[in-house]
C-alpha cells in the first residue's frame, strides 16, 4: 500500500522523482570498486532506470533545458585549451584523438551491421564505450529531428540511455585496467621509474613529485645576520636558486638598496620570501631567526595570471624566471582546471593560469610581462551566456548533405562551438567579468545530470528490452571499442610519435575523456608526468567525441538501410 502511494506521488509530482534520482545517483556513484569509481552521471543514469519502471515522465523542454546549459558550459570551459592546441605539438597528440575517432566509428558501424543495430543503440554504445556522456546528447538530439513517429523516435532515445548505462561501466573498467596496468606491461617499462626519470628530466629535481600537484607554501622570515656576514646578496639568491628571495636589509635602522652587490654585515635585519622548505635551512646561512618585524612593512599577496602574451607561447616555465622581478615567486600552474606539475621543461600555453607570490609591487610588475590578472568573481554574466546558447541554437538549426547524408549541429552541437568560441574569447579578455569557473562546473554538473536524469526515467519501461534482445553482445562490444582504439594509439605513441610512456599512458587515457583513468596513470607512475600528456588530447576529443553524436546516428541509419 506504501509503496502504491510513493509511486502515484511520484507520477502527479514528477519533479519530487528528479531530484530523488538525483540525490540517490550522486550517492551511488561515489562508491569506489577497487580503482574504478562510476561517478554521478552513471550513477544517475542507473537510479533513473530504475524509478523510470514506474512510469515517469518530465517534459522534454526541462530535458532540453538543462542540456543547452551543460553543452554550451563544456564548450564554454573547453575553448582556451581546445585552441591552444592547434598549434604543432597539440597537433601531434591531437594524432591520437583521430585515432579515436576513426576507429571508434568504425568499430560501432561495424557492430551495427553485425548485430543489427538501430540507430539509438549505436550510438549509446559509442558514448558508453567512449566513456563521453556528451555523446548521449547530442545523439538523443539528432534522433528527435528524424523523419519518425514519436514513438519510434522515444524508443530510439530510450536505446541510446539504455545502450551507453551498460557499454560505460564495462567501458570504463576496461580503459582504467589497461592504461594502468596492462600497457606499462606492453611497452615494457617501469612506469614509477620512467615517471621519475622524466619528472627529474625536465628540472623536478629531488623535491616530491606528489607536492608539486599543490600549491607550494610560501613564507616571509626575518633573520639577524651573525654568521652570515660578508656574503652578497647575490650569493644568496645562486643558493636559493629561485625558490627564495632577499626582500629587505635594515641597517641600524635604516633600510638598503637590495641589489645582488649588497654585502651583508653583523647584526643586519633581512627579509627572506620564499618557499618554506628552503627558508627553513637559512638560519644556517645569516644567524638566528627573530620576532620583531616591525621595521619590515612589506606586504605580499598571491594572485593568478593568465598567459596571453604571444611570446611566452611554448616557451618553458623556467624561462619566466628572468624577466620577473627577483621577489616573485611562481607557485602554481593551472591548464584547463588541472593543476599541473611546476616543472622547469613544462611548456607554456595560451590561457595557462600561473599562481605568482611576492611583493605587491613586485607583482603589479610582473603581470604586464605575462598576461592579465583572473578577475576573481562570484558574479556571472548571465547576459553573455545566454547569447551564447542562442546563437548556437540559431547555428544548429543549420544542415548539409555529407555524402549524401543529411548532417546538422543540431542545438547540442552548435551550443558547443559557440561555447568553444565565447570561452576563447573570455580567455582573451579575463580582466572583463564573464561567468566564473565554479559557475561554468555548477552548470556542467547540473545540466548534464539533470538531462541524463530526465532520459533515464522516460526510458526506464524500454530499458529492460533493450538488455534482454542484446544480452552480454553490448558489454563484450564495449569492450572491444574502448581497448582497440586504445591499443592503436599505445603503438602510434609509442613507435612513430616516441612519447615517454608517461605521457603516452596520460594522453591515451585524455583521448578517452576518462578522469577515472587519468587517476590510476597518476597513481601507477607517483607523479603528475601523465598531465603533460592528458591535458591535450581531453581537450581535443572533449569537442570532437560530442560532434560524432549527429554523424553516427546519421551513419548508423544508412548502414541499417543498406543492410535491409
Amino acid at each position: 500500500m506504501t509503496g502504491e502511494w510513493a509511486a502515484a506521488a511520484l507520477q502527479r509530482q514528477p519533479e519530487i522523482a528528479l531530484f530523488l534520482v538525483l540525490a540517490v545517483g550522486y550517492a551511488v556513484g561515489q562508491i569506489r570498486f577497487g580503482p574504478v569509481q562510476l561517478g554521478g552521471i552513471c550513477g544517475t543514469l542507473i537510479a533513473a532506470l530504475c524509478v523510470g519502471q514506474l512510469g515517469i515522465r518530465l517534459d522534454d523542454s526541462v530535458k532540453n533545458v538543462f542540456f543547452m546549459l551543460f553543452i554550451f558550459a563544456l564548450g564554454y570551459a573547453g575553448g582556451p585549451q581546445f585552441f591552444a592546441n592547434l598549434d604543432a605539438k597539440g597537433l601531434r597528440l591531437g594524432l591520437l584523438c583521430l585515432v579515436e575517432v576513426v576507429v571508434v566509428l568504425a568499430l560501432v558501424l561495424a557492430a551495427t551491421l553485425f548485430l543489427s543495430l538501430d540507430q539509438g543503440t549505436a550510438a549509446g554504445l559509442m558514448a558508453g564505450a567512449a566513456t563521453e556522456s556528451a555523446v548521449v546528447g547530442t545523439a538523443t538530439d539528432a534522433i528527435s529531428k528524424l523523419a519518425l513517429p514519436a514513438a519510434d523516435i522515444q524508443q530510439l532515445q530510450a536505446n541510446v540511455v539504455t545502450a551507453y548505462s551498460i557499454t560505460y561501466v564495462f567501458g570504463l573498467i576496461a580503459i582504467v585496467i589497461v592504461t594502468s596496468q596492462v600497457f606499462p606491461l606492453l611497452l615494457r617499462v617501469d612506469l614509477r621509474a620512467e615517471a621519475d626519470r622524466l619528472w627529474k628530466t625536465m628540472g623536478g629535481g629531488g623535491e616530491e613529485p606528489d607536492a608539486a600537484t599543490a600549491t607550494p607554501e610560501m613564507v616571509g622570515r626575518v633573520f639577524l645576520v651573525t654568521v652570515g656576514r660578508g656574503r652578497t646578496v647575490g650569493e644568496l639568491a645562486a643558493i636559493f636558486g629561485g625558490h627564495a628571495s632577499i626582500e629587505r636589509v635594515m641597517r641600524r635602522g635604516q633600510s638598503l638598496a637590495v641589489e645582488p652587490t649588497l654585502r651583508l654585515q653583523a647584526f643586519d635585519e633581512v627579509l627572506a620570501i620564499g618557499r618554506r622548505s628552503v627558508l627553513v635551512n637559512v638560519a644556517e646561512l645569516l644567524g638566528r631567526e627573530f620576532a620583531n618585524t616591525t621595521a619590515f612593512d612589506t606586504v605580499v599577496e598571491t594572485t593568478e595570471v593568465v598567459v596571453n602574451r604571444r611570446e611566452w607561447y611554448g616557451r618553458q616555465l623556467h624561462e619566466l624566471g628572468a624577466p620577473l622581478p627577483a621577489g616573485v615567486q611562481i607557485v602554481g600552474l593551472q591548464r584547463d582546471g588541472n593543476a599541473m606539475p611546476l616543472l622547469h621543461d613544462v611548456a607554456l600555453q595560451r590561457g595557462d593560469v600561473l599562481k605568482l607570490y611576492g611583493p605587491v609591487l613586485d607583482v603589479s610588475r610582473a603581470l604586464p610581462l605575462i598576461g592579465d590578472r583572473v578577475v576573481a568573481s562570484t558574479h556571472s554574466n548571465i547576459s553573455y551566456a545566454a547569447a551564447g546558447i542562442l546563437l548556437g541554437v540559431f547555428i544548429g538549426g543549420f544542415s548539409l548533405k555529407l555524402g549524401g547524408i543529411p548532417f546538422s549541429l543540431g542545438t547540442g552541437g552548435g551550443a558547443l562551438v559557440t561555447g568553444l568560441l565565447f570561452g576563447w574569447y573570455q580567455s582573451k579578455n579575463p580582466h572583463r567579468l564573464s561567468v566564473p569557473p565554479e559557475a561554468l562546473a555548477l552548470m556542467k554538473d547540473l545540466g548534464l545530470a539533470t538531462f541524463i536524469a530526465c532520459v533515464g526515467l522516460a526510458s526506464g519501461p524500454q530499458a529492460l528490452s533493450l538488455i534482454k534482445k542484446f544480452g552480454i553482445a553490448l558489454p563484450l562490444v564495449g569492450v572491444a571499442i574502448a581497448v582497440v582504439p586504445a591499443s592503436i594509439s599505445l603503438f602510434v605513441g609509442h613507435r612513430l610519435l616516441k612519447l615517454e610512456a608517461p605521457v603516452l599512458l596520460g594522453a591515451i587515457a585524455g583521448q578517452q575523456c576518462s578522469t577515472p583513468a587519468l587517476s590510476a596513470v597518476q597513481n601507477a607512475a607517483g607523479n603528475a608526468t601523465p598531465l603533460l600528456g592528458y591535458t591535450i588530447t581531453y581537450a581535443i576529443s572533449n569537442v570532437v567525441l560530442p560532434l560524432m553524436g549527429p554523424l553516427i546516428v546519421a551513419l548508423a541509419g544508412l548502414v541499417a538501410h543498406h543492410a535491409n
